[in-house]
């Protein structure tokens, strides 16, 4: 699959502007200052507000989320383990680049009539890895096909989602920013030796949570 240039360039630009020097004089003779942008910083840069605001409060989304579906589903939650443990995570979250066999939860309801826990159909994704590193993800089945890219944060025990969704039989999603209402913004961790998640809060569709696990291929293409 081709991927998108933005998922490239972006990083790269902001690169560019972080590495000027702190202090740059203009022809008048004042001192600009120019605050650098860290490495770990760089997904701020293209979030929009509204997605960054919900990274920030993922906790809360985690608590309203379970706390609707508990009632009824504790069995099933429990059964899933640390995957919905809101603190289960481990060091090192970068993925492995190769196939993954992946499924998905939506927890919280999305309107009065919807239910509070879900399990869709599993599916498989790809975690691709570009020359300079960079990590992408991209669900390669369905009618809805989530792909986006994981950036850095300053918290070094999670990565940083930022994509879209590709509908029906198109090519390829949209870059994210293009069409607000299939943005696609969350939080990447690793929750065990060869298991991850990808933790979705407030998506489009309206549940409190979408939480998608990813664990590797046993055959791998070559």
């Amino acid at each position: 699959m081709k991927l998108t240039p933005w998922l490239w360039t972006l990083p790269l630009l902001a690169l560019a502007a972080g590495c000027q020097t702190a202090t740059q004089r203009a022809r008048s003779g004042a001192t600009v200052t120019v605050e650098e942008v860290s490495k770990s910083d760089l997904w701020k840069v293209v979030a929009t507000a509204s997605d960054e605001d919900r990274i920030g409060r993922l906790g809360l989304a985690w608590q309203q989320a379970l706390s609707e579906a508990e009632p009824r589903f504790r069995r099933e939650i429990a059964a899933e383990g640390d995957l919905l443990k809101p603190l289960a995570r481990l060091p090192r979250p970068q993925p492995t680049p190769g196939s993954y066999n992946c499924r998905m939860i939506s927890i919280g309801k999305a309107d009065r009539r919807s239910p509070a826990f879900e399990k869709f159909r599993p599916f498989f994704c790809y975690v691709q890895v570009d020359e300079e590193g960079l990590l992408t993800i991209v669900k390669q089945t369905g009618s809805q096909r989530p792909a986006g890219r994981l950036w850095d944060d300053n918290d070094a025990n999670r990565m940083i989602f930022l994509g879209s969704l590709a509908l029906g039989d198109a090519q390829e999603p949209l870059a994210y920013g293009d069409d607000p209402k299939r943005d696609m913004a969350g939080v990447f961790e690793r929750i065990a030796p060869f298991r991850w998640r990808l933790v979705i809060p407030g998506p489009q569709s309206g549940e409190k949570i979408q939480v998608f696990e990813l664990t590797p291929v046993a055959d791998q293409p070559k």
